[in-house]
């Protein structure tokens, strides 16, 4: 019989995928750091056009700051504790940071596609319905949705690692890189219908709904699209297409992660496995900013302009230094 431990007892996890690199941990270590800081200044740099730009102050432009925020959320979730454990030759971590990493990185995930789905709701609105758009979207209703975008997700994923923390578990092994709420279920000696009945409704209220508004808002543009004019195809094209290939992204990734967690992936290598489980929390906060700022033609601009300010200012100052040196 396997000794039953209250999870209140349990003092650390063990994580268990790590595997000894050698020598090459801390040129590992450098690559995931330069990874961590071109997300950071990726995901600020645009943070910092859209607020500081009056002309951007948009409800579009309002819900992708938002979705920024997020990306820097859920990285710094998982960046600092991976880094730390790339270096480390024990790879611990105590069980009341093991649940916070879980509360951070299940509330960014809740928290993305809700922020997609505002998103969608946004682009219909200002495709199907132009004149209406300004009527619709009020900055009352803006501020409405940016709180529907965060709050619920939180609470959420608040109760989901409560129930968790309040498990009775017969070891502390995660077979993972980062904390998984469903790998400490499975370590679980007492009953988990509670768990599993409440993940099934706060998967359905925090994914699910958010995916049924993105599907229902891109079928009535769709249908917009193929019976309007051509410019309207042009604009739904323009404005849809980041977010479409931001969202087919951080879903595959999230796909990859649950099928991973759900089957026997024994046969496939680790650092393959690796790489999966880390694709949603590591390739969509850096595709974010840089599909949205490459495709979204005012933050484009925007950025064009303060690169040549900068490149003038740095001539005129050399023609100044230029001109004292030969007075």
């Amino acid at each position: 019989m396997r000794l039953m431990i209250n999870s209140t007892q349990v003092s650390y996890f063990t994580l268990g995928a790590y595997f000894d690199t050698e020598c090459f941990k801390y040129l590992y270590f450098m690559a995931v750091m330069l990874f961590y800081l071109l997300i950071l200044c990726a995901n600020v740099l645009l943070i910092v056009i859209i607020c500081v730009n009056r002309s951007l102050h948009e409800p579009m432009y309002l819900f992708l700051c938002s979705l920024f925020v997020n990306e820097l959320y859920g990285s710094t979730g998982l960046f600092p504790l991976l880094l730390v454990q790339i270096l480390s030759d024990v790879h611990t971590v105590s069980a009341s940071l093991c649940f916070l990493q879980i509360f951070c990185l299940y509330s960014y995930g809740s928290v993305e596609f809700t922020n997609l789905a505002v998103m969608s709701y946004d682009r219909y609105l200002a495709i199907c319905c132009p004149l209406q758009y300004n009527t619709h979207m009020t900055s009352n209703k803006v501020a409405i949705l940016i709180a529907v975008i965060w709050f619920p997700p939180f609470v959420a994923v608040f109760v989901t690692t409560s129930l968790s923390a309040s498990l009775q578990l017969c070891g502390n092994i995660i077979n993972k890189v980062y904390c998984d709420n469903y790998s400490v279920i499975k370590l679980a000696c007492s009953d988990t219908r509670v768990n599993n009945i409440y993940e099934l409704v706060a998967a359905s209220l925090t994914v699910c709904v958010p995916v049924s508004v993105i599907l229902y808002t891109y079928m009535r543009i769709l249908k917009v699209c193929f019976s309007g004019s051509k410019q309207t195809r042009q604009k739904a094209v323009s404005t849809c297409t980041p977010h479409l290939a931001s969202l087919l992204n951080f879903s595959c990734g999230v796909s990859f992660e649950i099928l991973q967690t759900r089957f026997d992936m024994s046969s496939v290598p680790n650092m393959l496995r690796i790489f999966l489980s880390l694709y949603y929390l590591t390739c969509q906060p850096l595709f974010s900013p840089v599909i949205y700022g490459l495709n979204m033609y005012k933050i484009r601009i925007i950025y064009k302009s303060l690169l040549s300010g900068s490149v003038e200012c740095r001539s005129s100052n050399r023609f100044v230094q230029e001109k004292t040196i030969n007075q």
